[in-house]
């Protein structure tokens, strides 16, 4: 029987995505091949416990939540999460998968909205990329760029013009709150007219920074 290793499942607000604000039940999976230097969810690179999928979606199931978003650490990173979305999008959630572009997407349920993170310069982790992840991504789905500074932003505007992100799906421009002011951000954004969605985390707002939430 197919198992994952969980770190948690909770019930919150979705804090990030197009989603932003809508109650979700999210599942936390373990471990993660990146080490990002704006991680802020270190705690679930290791640990967790084994559940059965079953297990699993019962106790999603006992949130009486119609959103589920599966997240990590890398949740791509432990093969059997590609069942569990499976199933997730069979029993009738609405199913959101956050997972960086470093992992392959290709096998992913076309019902899942994606939420793809691509990695910057200043994250440590740009040289893990999977461009070729692009192209299996649709309008529901979205990509994902966590700002450092400026030489993030501007790599970030080459890449969305290189691949004609806007014109397939959405993209998210988010700041790294402890190296760039969320108004600098979103100034960068008005100035070069960028056709993008700023998001700030909600979550961290409304309750800072721990599990959880």
């Amino acid at each position: 029987m197919s198992q994952l290793r969980i770190t948690e499942i909770f019930h919150s607000l979705q804090g990030e995505s197009t989603l932003t604000g809508l109650p979700t039940v999210f599942v936390r999976l373990t471990g993660c091949p990146l080490r990002c230097v704006y991680c802020d969810t270190e705690y679930a690179f290791n640990g967790g416990s084994k559940h059965t999928l079953d297990n699993i979606i019962d106790e999603i199931s006992s949130y009486n939540c119609s959103r589920v978003c599966v997240t990590g650490g890398e949740p791509l990173a432990q093969p059997e999460c590609l069942e569990l979305l499976e199933r997730l999008c069979d029993a009738g959630f609405e199913v959101s998968l956050e997972t960086s572009g470093a992992m392959d997407v290709a096998a992913v349920d076309n019902r899942v909205i994606k939420v793809m993170d691509y990695k910057t310069p200043a994250s440590g982790e740009m040289e893990k990329n999977r461009y070729e992840n692009f192209y299996f991504m649709d309008s529901k789905d979205q990509v994902k760029f966590v700002i450092c500074d400026r030489n993030d932003y501007d790599w970030a505007r080459m890449k969305i013009a290189e691949l004609a992100m806007t014109e397939k799906a959405q993209v998210l421009i988010s700041p790294s709150h402890q190296q760039v002011a969320p108004a600098d951000l979103a100034q960068w954004i008005l100035d070069d007219g960028l056709d993008v969605r700023m998001q700030i985390q909600l979550h961290k707002v409304l309750w800072g920074e721990k599990q959880g939430v």
